[in-house]
C-alpha cells in the first residue's frame, strides 16, 4: 500500500505538512521571481512540471508505491481535470502575475486563496471551521495585508497592474477548483500517484500550448538563457518536487479549509527569506504581520 498509508494516525500531520508546504513554496517564489526575469512563464511552468514528474518516478519506486492502481474512469478524469486546472492553467497564470507585479503584490493577491478555498470547501465538500479557526484564517489574511503594505513601492504600469491582478485572481480560482476535484480521492490513492496523474495532465496541455503558440521558439529558447538557469532548476525542484507532496498531504490528512489557511503563511515566509537572502529590511508592519501570522497558525491548528 505504500509508506504514506501508515501515517494516517499521526497527530496534526496534515497541519504540519501544510506549514511545510508554505515554507517550501515561500523559498520557491523567491527563486521563481529571479527565474521569471529571463524565462517565459509557460516555459518555466513546463520545465518545473517535467522535472517533478521525472523525479517522482524513482521516488515512487523507493517508497514502494503502486505505479498503476485500479481506478475508475470517472475518478481518473477528475484527477486529470484537476491537473489541467491546478497545474497547467493556475501555475502559468501565477507566473504571469509574478512577472508583472513582483512578489510583494502577488502576496496581497494570494490573500484570496484561503477565503476562496474555504468557501468552496464549505459548499462543495461539506467542511466546517470552528470560530477560533475562522478567526485564525482572518488573522493570517490580515497579517499578509499588513506585511505587504509598503509606501514608496516601485511604480508599475497600469497595463501590468491590471493584467497582473487578473492573472493572479484567475490563478487562485483555478487552484481552488483543482483542489475540490481531487480532494475526495486523496484518501483512496497514493499521494505520489495522484501527483503524477496531475503533472502528466498539466504537461500534455502545456506542450500543446507551446506547440500552438506563435512565439514557441522564443518561449522554449528562454530556458537556455544562462542568467536564469540556476534559479529555474532550483525553483522547480523546491516548488514542484519538494512542495507538491506536503501540499497534497495537507489536504489528505486534514480539512481543505484548515490546510488552505495554513498555506497562506507562505507569504510571510517570503518576507523572512527575502530579508535573509535578498537583504530586504523587515519593517515594523512586516514584523507585526509575522507575529499575527504565527498567532493565526496557532488558532487554526489548535482552535
Amino acid at each position: 500500500m505504500g509508506v504514506f498509508y501508515s501515517m494516517t494516525n499521526i497527530p496534526y500531520l496534515g497541519e504540519g505538512l501544510a506549514l511545510l508546504t508554505a515554507l517550501t513554496w515561500g523559498c520557491a517564489v523567491i527563486l521563481f521571481k529571479k527565474s521569471g526575469e529571463t524565462v517565459h512563464p509557460i516555459a518555466l511552468n513546463l520545465f518545473k512540471d517535467v522535472l517533478a514528474f521525472l523525479l517522482f518516478i524513482p521516488t515512487m519506486w523507493v517508497f514502494q508505491e503502486q505505479m498503476l492502481p485500479t481506478v475508475s474512469d470517472k475518478v481518473l478524469w477528475r484527477l486529470i481535470l484537476s491537473g489541467i486546472l491546478g497545474i497547467a492553467i493556475a501555475d502559468t497564470l501565477f507566473f504571469y502575475s509574478l512577472q508583472r507585479l513582483g512578489a510583494g503584490r502577488v502576496a496581497i493577491i494570494s490573500c484570496l486563496y484561503s477565503p476562496f478555498v474555504i468557501t468552496v470547501s464549505y459548499y462543495s465538500l461539506n467542511e466546517s471551521l470552528r470560530w477560533l479557526q475562522i478567526l485564525g484564517v482572518i488573522t493570517i489574511v490580515a497579517a499578509v495585508f499588513l506585511a505587504t503594505f509598503r509606501r514608496g513601492e516601485q511604480v508599475i504600469t497600469k497595463r501590468n497592474l491590471i493584467t497582473g491582478l487578473l492573472f493572479g485572481i484567475m490563478a487562485t480560482i483555478a487552484t481552488g477548483a483543482g483542489i475540490v476535484l481531487m480532494k475526495p480521492h486523496l484518501s483512496d490513492f497514493s499521494l505520489l500517484w495522484v501527483s503524477e496523474v496531475r503533472l502528466a495532465a498539466g504537461i500534455i496541455v502545456l506542450i500543446l500550448l507551446v506547440a500552438l503558440h506563435p512565439q514557441r521558439r522564443a518561449i522554449v529558447g528562454s530556458l537556455a538563457i544562462k542568467e536564469g538557469r540556476i534559479y529555474t532548476v532550483w525553483g522547480s525542484f523546491v516548488g514542484a518536487y519538494l512542495s507538491l507532496i506536503p501540499w497534497l498531504g495537507g489536504f489528505k490528512f486534514t480539512q481543505v479549509s484548515i490546510a488552505a489557511g495554513l498555506h497562506q503563511t507562505s507569504s510571510l515566509f517570503v518576507f523572512i527569506l527575502a530579508s535573509i537572502f535578498l537583504k530586504e529590511r523587515i519593517t515594523l508592519p512586516k514584523g507585526i504581520g509575522i507575529v499575527l501570522a504565527v498567532s493565526g497558525v496557532y488558532l487554526i491548528t489548535f482552535g
